[in-house]
């Protein structure tokens, strides 16, 4: 899920609505320095400081309102640096985060709709902390996978697009699935980009108003639920091939750091749990576990990337979240049509203690993986 475009703040009433939200000054606020509190309501998004050092950054969220919430830093141009999403109401959550000296917006979107809340912030200071040769070489390998699935995923889309075009029903049906897979494993980085998700994996539900509905899911629906390929589809199928050849241009420039793919590898968990176990992600084509499987697959791999440094600075840490991936894996493969490869039993088959089954795995899974950020950060 990516932030939408924003009306831009001006200094002086970002300012004042800090004071107005937290009810003190920045300088008098509490925390390490190296903190930002987040005071999260439903029409309100108050930062505890404006200003901070860049460097590792902890930001503390406390969702005081009525309604689901997710945090943002965004660059200027609103690429994301940092995310947390399904935020409860009265509950918490860190976020751990690299961030370079330079302007920022924290921004809060009660009910994870619409325009959110936004405030301007800067991290001050020179160059941030060198980082370990290790996380650095996990950083590099992490780039090259994200490079291969965008690299994958263009034949795969075009053999989807290719069947829309004919007029294959049957064929298109087929190929739905897998033309997503490399999407699903790094989404996290396609979303960071902001304008590109929006065009290709939005679900109807999720629309902005005035937004047009184009992607997979809009051309999934036509397919399941209609039955039928028509020249609008058609031309959906092309604009999906621009917007993912869009995506593979870019995919190359995204900012990575050990931090955005630790809370990357926690927002591909919290997806699953949020659409794929429900079953509204793929609700027409009930493809659900193809997309659950890849996402946990994109998790998994910063984890391995990430383990040589985790693992030594929290022991306990690694042994749990070992446990706990092969625990979702082994509950997954109970559900695959074959051994090895990625057809799954069609979720709306999946009857509701199966579903909750993986769905407390995904959670005893989520709850660790939250803290490699700062095992990594340590």
């Amino acid at each position: 899920m990516r932030p939408a475009r924003f009306t831009v703040v001006t200094a002086a009433a970002a300012v004042a609505a800090l004071t107005a939200v937290t009810g003190c000054a920045e300088k008098s606020a509490g925390g390490a320095e190296g903190t930002v509190q987040v005071a999260a309501s439903d029409s309100a998004c108050g930062v505890s400081k404006t200003e901070f050092p860049a460097g590792k950054v902890t930001i503390e969220v406390d969702n005081k309102g009525s309604k689901v919430t997710e945090v943002y830093v965004l660059f200027p141009d609103d690429r994301i640096v940092a995310e947390r999403e399904n935020i409860g109401p009265g509950t918490k959550a860190t976020i751990t985060a690299e961030i370079k000296a330079g302007d920022y917006v924290v921004n809060c979107k009660p009910g994870m709709k619409g325009d959110g809340i936004r405030q301007k912030v800067k991290a001050t200071g020179g160059a941030s902390a060198k980082r370990s040769p290790e996380l650095d070489a996990a950083v590099a390998e992490y780039r090259k996978y994200v490079l291969a699935q965008a690299d994958e995923s263009l034949p795969a889309v075009k053999t989807f697009t290719d069947a829309v075009r004919a007029g294959d029903v049957e064929a298109a049906k087929q190929a739905f699935a897998p033309s997503r897979r490399g999407w699903e494993r790094t989404e996290p980085v396609a979303e960071s980009f902001g304008d590109i998700d929006p065009k290709t994996d939005v679900r109807e539900d999720g629309l902005e108003p005035g937004q047009n509905w184009t992607g997979w899911h809009r051309l999934e629906k036509a397919l399941w639920a209609d039955n039928k390929i028509g020249d609008e589809e058609k031309a959906l199928a092309s604009q999906l091939d621009t917007d993912i050849a869009e995506w593979h241009k870019r995919v190359g420039t995204a900012e990575i750091t050990p931090t955005s793919m630790a809370n990357g590898a926690k927002e591909l968990l919290d997806e699953v749990a949020r659409n794929k176990v429900t079953g509204e992600e793929d609700r027409y084509s009930h493809t659900d576990l193809a997309d659950f499987k890849a996402n946990v697959e994109g998790a998994d791999k910063v984890y391995e990337l990430l383990k040589p440094v985790a693992a030594k600075n929290d022991p306990q840490l690694g042994k749990t979240l070992d446990t706990q991936f092969a625990a979702l894996d082994t509950l997954l493969d109970k559900h695959r049509a074959d051994k090895n490869g990625y057809d799954f039993t069609s979720y709306d088959k999946v009857g509701d203690a199966e579903r909750k089954e993986l769905s407390d795995a995904v959670n005893a899974l989520a709850e660790p993986l939250s803290k490699l950020a700062a095992a990594v950060a340590k």
